[in-house]
C-alpha cells in the first residue's frame, strides 16, 4: 500500500471515529498516561490500515486494533511498574484530577475509575457495550461467543452499578 493511501485512510477513520480512540484511551488510563496510550492507539491505527480487507465495517476493525493495542499497553503497563516497584519503595499518590486538586467527585469520572478497576478484559468489554456494540460485534472482536459477552456483561454491569452506588451514597 503507498503511503499516500495509508495516510488518506488513516486521515479519514481519524476524522470518523476519533471518539473510539478517546473512549478507550479513557477506559485504560488516567492523567499523562491517556496522552501515551492515546499515542499508542494512533500508532496501532496507521500500522493496522494496510490490513484493512474491508471484510468487516471500519469501526469494527478500529474497535478490534485499539482494544487490542490498549490491552497490550495495560500489559506492558503493569510489568514496567512491578519492576520499578521491585527497584524503589514508591507510595503511589491518591488519584488527582488532571488538574492536580482533589479527587473526582464528577459521576462520568467515576464511571471510567470503576471501569478502570476492572481486569482489562473486562474494561474492554464494558467499553465496546457503551459505544453501542451489540454483542456479535463485541465477540467477534475479542474471539468470544454472544452467550459469554452476555453474561460477562450482565455480571460486569451489576459490578459497576454496585460500585458507583457505593461511592456516590
Amino acid at each position: 500500500m503507498k503511503s499516500q493511501h495509508q495516510q488518506a485512510i488513516f486521515d479519514e477513520w481519524l476524522r470518523e471515529h476519533a471518539a473510539i480512540l478517546h473512549h478507550v484511551a479513557n477506559g485504560f488510563a488516567t492523567g499523562a498516561d491517556r496522552h501515551d496510550l492515546m499515542q499508542e492507539l494512533m500508532l496501532a491505527m496507521w500500522r493496522a490500515v494496510p490490513a484493512f480487507r474491508a471484510a468487516s465495517r471500519p469501526s469494527t476493525f478500529i474497535f478490534r486494533v485499539t482494544h487490542n493495542a490498549a490491552l497490550t499497553w495495560k500489559r506492558a503497563e503493569r510489568s514496567h511498574r512491578r519492576r520499578l516497584d521491585r527497584f524503589q519503595e514508591l507510595e503511589r499518590p491518591a488519584a488527582v484530577n488532571e488538574a492536580g486538586g482533589e479527587p473526582p467527585n464528577d459521576l462520568l469520572e467515576f464511571l471510567y475509575a470503576a471501569i478502570r478497576s476492572l481486569e482489562p478484559l473486562d474494561r474492554s468489554l464494558v467499553l465496546l457495550q457503551l459505544d453501542g456494540m451489540s454483542y456479535a460485534q463485541i465477540a467477534e472482536i475479542h474471539g468470544l461467543t454472544e452467550s459469554n459477552v452476555g453474561v460477562r456483561l450482565n455480571r460486569l454491569k451489576h459490578k459497576l452499578t454496585a460500585t458507583l452506588q457505593e461511592k456516590t451514597s
